[in-house]
């Protein structure tokens, strides 16, 4: 999980509202504290998911003093912001023993996996060990 700064911005009688130096343009806003820094996480994830999409770069994140020299980012209350990312799912193509696949198969079916989902946990307890 990557976490990017947030600069939190709130003049009298507005939104706690959120922007991101790494992310010119990039804003949200909340009415409480608790609802600006969910609608951050919200938001970046988001445009760094379309950004994926396009097939733009994603910068790596600045580091706070980077942020913080920046005069225009004097006014703003630095926060981290974490981006939630999703593995992504990959269609593979295996070969397998028929005998094998069909003890997979009634495995799954009676511990109440899909096939995928049996190879998968069956890889990461292998991995772990």
């Amino acid at each position: 999980m990557r976490n990017y700064i947030g600069l939190i911005h709130k003049d009298a009688d507005s939104d706690f509202g959120v922007s991101f130096p790494d992310f010119p343009g990039v804003v949200t806003a909340g009415t409480t504290l608790d609802d600006a820094r969910a609608m951050a996480e919200e938001a970046l994830t988001l445009h760094i998911e379309g950004l994926e999409e396009d097939g733009e770069a994603i910068p790596e994140p600045s580091s706070l003093t980077d942020v913080m020299s920046d005069p225009d980012n004097k006014n703003g209350v630095a926060i981290l912001v974490s981006v939630r990312s999703e593995p992504r799912i990959v269609r593979v193509n295996v070969t397998l023993p028929s005998d094998v696949l069909d003890q997979i198969d009634r495995y799954a079916e009676t511990h109440g996996l899909s096939r995928s989902g049996l190879l998968t946990k069956a890889a990461k307890q292998l991995i772990a060990a």
